[in-house]
């Protein structure tokens, strides 16, 4: 045996391995696992375990452990409670209503007191007083002064196309009157054909006679008013309107006829006398104006100085109304008698209804870009989609327009009307998934429903499923 060979087991004698310094577990610890999966088993801590790997071991496992639990939990896979409730879903519900819709139109219009009209003067002369524009005349008021006389406003249709007065073209009598004729005669006894001169006659009483070259005298028969003869009433329609207007300014004495008699012009010339006129008991062409009511005076196309005309000054009526350039081809809404409703500009509303509708079609005030040629026929038909016809409405309450005189409104009027039909809020109808709309039942489910009119946010429906009364979901 060599050396080598004898030291190698003197080696391993030299060099023990080493001991185990962690001592070994006792009997308690090795039971601590144990004693630790039945307290997570039951519901309770795991006592503290001593230092070392078997304690750092086994609360890693209790921890994956409770993980494990919580996530079954978690997933609905273990426990034995009821699944929670889903949540309800939210919007209101409603009622299928029986009512009766309406489907409003509005247009554009242009509240004010209308077109401004001349009035008819006929009196001749120098215009000398003009009122403010603005003003509202009465009847028995001035109009306007001509040679300071005043031309006065009275009611009625007929215009003033005569002087009125007592007719003066009595019945007449026969006259005679002389016509000379060259001639000669003598005088015999003074008398004869024509009257000769008489000579002288002297203290002795003789009588002498001579000769005289004249004329001789004829006869010739005319026609002339006799002093004082009785006249003759004016008649005729044009006297009852003014007679009326007179009894009116509350000049009485006369009886309200055809008849312009001695009492009509009495009552005149008291008349004349409030006015500070001549009191003639007859009635110029120039002094009244006939209107069929209260006038707002205009502008005045003359000025304090100048010449009067015809048209001289300008009215409107006293009542604000509105006027609506309609399209001439959606103007079947405009019937005199239709009820529209006028929106001012602050939101409030009056009732108003159509008086008239013009009869000439207006081009809109593009029209002159049509050109002629062989463009005009585009042109042509350009003008037709923009022609207008004015459309007035009157508003019989004229305190719901306030102080507003002027300015921009809308008429709103009625397009179409379905009475007794069954509608629901248009926000409870759903698109469904095979086409169409629908509505959603309380109980989920949902039902085919064919829609009708449109009209202040509620819709017309129907359906075999439909009926009055059923409740609906309007969802958010």
């Amino acid at each position: 045996m060599t050396d080598l060979e004898r030291t190698e087991p003197d080696l391993e004698r030299t060099e023990p391995e080493p001991e185990s310094t962690e001592p070994e577990p006792t009997e308690q610890e090795s039971r601590e696992p144990e004693r630790a999966a039945e307290a997570v088993a039951e519901g309770i801590a795991a006592p503290a375990a001593g230092a070392g790997r078997g304690r750092t071991v086994l609360v890693a496992g209790a921890i994956a452990l409770v993980a494990a639990v919580a996530v079954v939990g978690a997933l609905g896979l273990g426990g034995g409670a009821d699944d929670p409730a889903a949540p309800a879903r939210s919007g209101s519900t409603v009622q299928v209503t029986k009512e009766n819709l309406v489907e409003r139109t509005q247009v554009e219009g242009q509240l004010g007191y209308g077109a401004e009209i001349p009035l008819p003067v006929k009196a001749t002369g120098t215009v000398t007083w003009l009122p403010e524009p603005g003003t509202t005349v009465e009847r028995g008021g001035d109009l306007l002064r001509v040679d300071d006389r005043p031309v006065v406003l009275l009611y009625g249709a007929l215009p003033m196309f005569r002087e009125l007065g007592l007719d003066q073209q009595a019945p007449t009598t026969p006259t005679t009157t002389p016509t000379a004729t060259p001639g000669s005669g003598r005088g015999v006894d003074g008398s004869g054909g024509s009257t000769a001169s008489s000579g002288s006659s002297g203290k002795g009483g003789g009588t002498g006679t001579g000769t005289s070259t004249g004329t001789s005298t004829g006869t010739a028969t005319g026609t002339a008013s006799a002093p004082g003869a009785p006249t003759r009433p004016l008649r005729g329609m044009d006297v009852m309107q003014f007679e009326r207007n007179l009894a009116a300014l509350g000049y009485t004495g006369f009886t309200v006829d055809e008849e312009f008699t001695t009492g009509t012009a009495t009552a005149v010339k008291r008349w004349q006398k409030s006015l500070g006129l001549p009191q003639t008991g007859r009635v110029g062409i120039g002094d009244v104006i006939y209107s069929t009511g209260q006038v707002r005076i205009g502008h005045a196309a003359v000025r304090l100085g100048s010449a009067v005309g015809e048209n001289a000054l300008t009215h409107t009526g006293t009542a604000r109304k509105v006027v609506v350039n309609a399209s001439a081809q959606e103007a079947s809404w405009a019937v005199r008698g239709t009820a529209v409703t006028v929106t001012l500009p602050d939101g409030r509303e009056a009732p108003g209804e159509v008086a008239s509708v013009g009869t000439s079609a207006t081009a809109g005030p593009d029209s002159g870009a049509g050109g002629g040629g062989e463009g005009g026929g585009q042109g042509g038909g350009s003008d037709a989609a923009r022609a207008t016809v004015p459309v007035t409405v009157v508003i019989a309450d004229q305190e719901a327009l306030g102080r507003l005189e002027s300015g921009p409104v809308g008429v709103s009027y009625v397009g179409k009307e379905r009475r007794g039909v069954l509608a629901v809020p248009v926000a409870a109808l759903v698109a469904l998934a095979e086409g169409g709309h629908g509505l959603e039942t309380t109980d989920g489910t949902f039902v085919a429903v064919q829609t009708g009119l449109f009209a202040d946010g509620k819709v017309e429906v129907s359906g075999p499923a439909v009926r009055e009364g059923l409740k609906v979901r309007v969802p958010e």
